[in-house]
């Protein structure tokens, strides 16, 4: 089984993260877990944390000569930030500035404080901040590398921020070129032109604006994860991975909520069978019927709320005293929704790649692939 875990808080010294049950032989690509890196910190009402960082990833252990070589592999992301944070911060030493008694509603900050009994909310914040998906973004692009020699690409963009949408409606093929230049990560330049306008809006108000963010996962062979137990059907683990996100309050498999108010008729894809194969005339369903992908593409929706931290706060009350308070306010980003994007794509594909790897087992790349070939030739004899 293919996990990992990720440690490390957001003014901390650095992030880490843990990759376990990796094949040996996979070609392994750092400047491509940058370019992730990279692509996470961009976006139009980003704030002044992307000033201070530039987040590059090194590899710790588990790869030699760029190959994976079986063992687990370790990552590390330093916080530039951490050098006017290290008296704060300090594992061995730590002074009480900047601590944080009235909780930011719509954070950990109470949950998390009262359950692990911390008297300085910091200590919640810290871990629970969004800084941490850096590392997953990181452990993702290793993910994508797994798939990339089987034909699997990945592809996301932003499908709405706060109330205006992108009205692209056909994805041609220079669709997610459009995406990748573009600075809310729309396809159609009048759409965002009218979401930066949007965000300086919202700025200007003190407020924050969340969004929906796609990705699209192509070339998966059928049959990856089960429709005998719950816990191994895919759409089920991709939920729960990008739930996982945070900020994130709703996932959606292909069509998803629009499917609960039209006709039956209008919701199932029909099947069809051409050039030998198998194919759906329709992917309503995204890719994913039974727990098991059908052979369309995944398509993956994720809703993002809007970033609790408002430059005009709101109300609170403090754990000290109990008066009523106004939040404190961290620095914070005012749109983050291009961002999300990034984040969701990484953990769709380390969930994907688990399934794949799972299905294909092997110790090892030529394994793995010899796998892949007998089944899909199986199929193309079903």
């Amino acid at each position: 089984m293919l996990r990992y875990f990720t440690a490390g808080e957001t003014h901390g010294k650095c992030l880490t993260a843990i990759i376990e049950g990796m094949p040996a032989g996979i070609r392994i690509d750092i400047e491509r877990i940058n370019l992730a890196l990279a692509r996470r910190q961009k976006g139009y009402g980003r704030g002044g944390r992307m000033k201070i960082e530039t987040d590059r990833a090194e590899i710790l252990s588990g790869v030699r000569g760029g190959y994976t070589l079986g063992s687990p592999i370790a990552l590390k992301i330093e916080n530039r930030d951490f050098a006017n944070w290290e008296s704060i911060m300090g594992s061995e030493t730590a002074t009480s500035e900047k601590s944080v008694e009235c909780p930011r509603p719509g954070h950990a900050d109470l949950p998390g404080g009262m359950k692990y009994n911390h008297k300085d909310l910091r200590n919640v914040l810290e871990r629970a901040s969004a800084r941490e998906t850096a590392a997953r973004v990181a452990v993702g692009a290793i993910a994508a590398q797994v798939l990339e020699g089987f034909g699997v690409t990945f592809s996301s963009r932003v499908v709405r921020i706060g109330s205006v949408e992108d009205a692209s409606k056909i994805l041609d093929a220079d669709f997610y070129q459009r995406v990748a230049q573009s600075e809310v990560g729309f396809g159609d330049a009048s759409s965002e032109e009218k979401a930066i306008a949007y965000i300086n809006m919202i700025k200007e108000a003190g407020e924050t604006c969340g969004g929906v963010v796609e990705t699209v996962v192509s070339g998966l062979p059928i049959g990856l994860g089960s429709y005998a137990q719950y816990d191994r059907k895919l759409d089920a683990r991709l939920a729960g991975a990008v739930m996982s996100i945070q900020a994130i309050k709703g996932v959606e498999i292909g069509i998803g909520f629009e499917a609960a108010i039209l006709p039956g008729s209008q919701v199932h894809d029909e099947i069809s069978y051409q050039d030998g194969k198998f194919t759906h005339l329709t992917n309503h369903a995204g890719g994913i019927e039974g727990g098991i992908t059908n052979g369309e593409p995944v398509v993956v929706r994720a809703a993002m709320k809007p970033i609790p931290t408002l430059y005009t706060p709101l109300r609170t009350v403090s754990i000290a005293d109990k008066s009523e308070q106004k939040a404190s306010v961290e620095r914070s980003d005012v749109c983050a929704v291009p961002a999300c994007s990034v984040v969701v794509e990484a953990v769709v594909a380390f969930e994907i790649a688990n399934a794949f790897l799972e299905k294909f087992s092997g110790d090892c790349a030529e394994d793995i692939t010899a796998s892949y070939r007998q089944y899909a030739e199986r199929l193309s004899q079903y």
